[in-house]
């Protein structure tokens, strides 16, 4: 027996919530890798870092644009608490001495948590521009996070 699942289209106010959401969460991921790129050793990680900053800003920017089309301009989100927790305990590792293998450990559990909320986010019933927009970045920051998952092993 098949089991149905009933889907409904979201309301413009749902569509604006789960991208300021997911726009949070580029907020944590710009600044978590901007910060602790600043700390890493390795200066190609610490050209990966500033990339993916500047990365996680164009994402941003992407989904901030589609707010505006859709007529929300104020659009002044900050990044999640979770977020800042990580920042801030990347920092304190980083001033402890932590090497880049602890400040790789830092950003792999981030990017778990971007992750968490573009899965969050896909579960939905988007129009299919902002489907399609969030599964491309998705698509990188899985990427993003197995790169920083195989560099962190390969410090062991």
């Amino acid at each position: 027996m098949a089991i149905e699942t009933t889907s409904r289209k979201l309301t413009n106010k749902e569509v604006e919530e789960t991208l300021r959401s997911v726009i949070q969460t580029l907020i944590d991921g710009q600044e978590g890798f901007q910060n602790i790129g600043e700390h890493l050793k390795d200066e190609n990680l610490r050209r990966y870092f500033a990339a993916e900053s500047l990365k996680r800003a164009q994402f941003r920017g992407d989904l901030e644009e589609i707010l505006h089309q859709e007529g929300v301009h104020d659009v002044k989100e900050t990044g999640t608490v979770g977020g800042t927790v990580n920042r801030t305990w990347g920092d304190i590792k980083a001033h402890l001495g932590g090497g880049d293998h602890t400040l790789l450990e830092t950003t792999e559990a981030g990017e778990d948590a971007a992750k968490k909320a573009y899965q969050k986010a896909l579960e939905n019933e988007l129009p299919l521009p902002i489907k399609q927009l969030l599964d491309t970045q998705y698509a990188h920051i899985q990427t993003s996070h197995d790169y920083v998952k195989d560099a962190r092993d390969s410090r062991k």
